[in-house]
């Protein structure tokens, strides 16, 4: 069987492996044509412009204003997808190393999990605090963002831990049972909650756009949780796919996962910058709009005491 991370990442299989008397260990480097090479390296400029978003996002929310918690989560993502496209970066860096995918290939698959575990905490808390405001106004655990991070953090270390123990170097069964119960958990468990998070926070914003407009956080939520499902959800049914041999990944949807990663920054700027049909005023500035606004927005005044 051919070293984890291989069989999970296109093009990683060398044609040459496939003839009689020819080990792993020979293997000089895989084989990639034109268009493999065309994709990896959009790939890797996605990469890097969502590594100086991210950076700018964690920057700002971590040293520069004031924290709620909805920032907590929104920092926590923007360190989970920062981790991803690092990963990923290093693994098109690394590709003609053998050795460094095995690595390389878990850490993507450990960092695409947390971002989505985030993303799901996210979309969740905001459809629990319209569903039920006065909970959430009055009976809300003061440190319920960091303690739910913190969960989440340990719940994806654990499952790397897995990977780790199970697939150093070769595919056997315990290592096929570790990425199954990652998948299982990603495609339907986490990806299920937060499509109907989404769904019920969308259609309250419905109704609620009549008496006033909804606000730049509705917005962010549901365009990160459209991006995340249109790019980065196929991307881990094809890895599943992958691992039960029903087809064969390729370069394109791991280009779609590091988009979707290296996107929420710019969706944070636009959605906070646009005021009367234009785009205007500083990233500090579109940030505060975004993870600010609750403070002075209806929803707020029309609340009880």
């Amino acid at each position: 069987s051919p070293p984890f991370g291989l069989s999970l990442f296109p093009s990683l299989s060398p044609a040459s492996s496939k003839a009689p008397g020819i080990s792993w260990s020979s293997v000089a480097c895989p084989e990639i044509d034109g268009h493999d090479v065309t994709i990896m390296s959009i790939t890797l400029i996605i990469s890097l412009l969502g590594l100086v978003g991210n950076g700018i996002v964690i920057w700002f929310l971590g040293f520069r204003m004031k924290r709620n918690p909805f920032t907590v989560y929104v920092l926590n993502l923007a360190v989970a997808d920062t981790g991803f496209l690092l990963c990923s970066t290093a693994f098109l860096v690394a590709y003609w190393i053998i050795d460094m995918l095995v690595l390389f290939a878990m850490l993507c698959v450990w960092m695409n999990s947390t971002s989505l575990h985030f993303l799901t905490a996210i979309s969740t808390e905001r459809c629990v605090s319209v569903l039920y405001p006065i909970w959430y106004r009055c009976r809300r655990p003061r440190h319920l963002s960091a303690i739910v991070s913190a969960l989440l953090w340990a719940l994806s270390c654990l499952l790397c831990c897995s990977m780790v123990i199970f697939c150093p170097v070769f595919i056997s069964e315990s290592c096929k049972a570790s990425l199954l119960y990652i998948f299982v958990l990603n495609v339907l468990i986490f990806s299920p909650a937060m499509v109907l998070s989404s769904l019920i926070l969308f259609v309250k914003v419905r109704r609620c756009s009549q008496r006033r407009p909804p606000g730049k956080l509705y917005a962010v939520i549901l365009l990160t949780v459209l991006f995340f499902l249109l790019f980065t959800l196929p991307y881990s049914v094809e890895l599943l796919l992958s691992y039960l041999d029903i087809s064969e990944p390729t370069w394109m949807f791991h280009a779609l996962a590091c988009a979707s990663s290296s996107i929420n920054p710019f969706i944070y700027f636009l959605v906070g910058s646009y005021r009367k049909r234009r785009f205007r005023g500083s990233l500090k500035l579109a940030l505060q709009r975004v993870f600010e606004e609750q403070r002075n927005s209806g929803e707020d005044r029309n609340a009880p005491s």
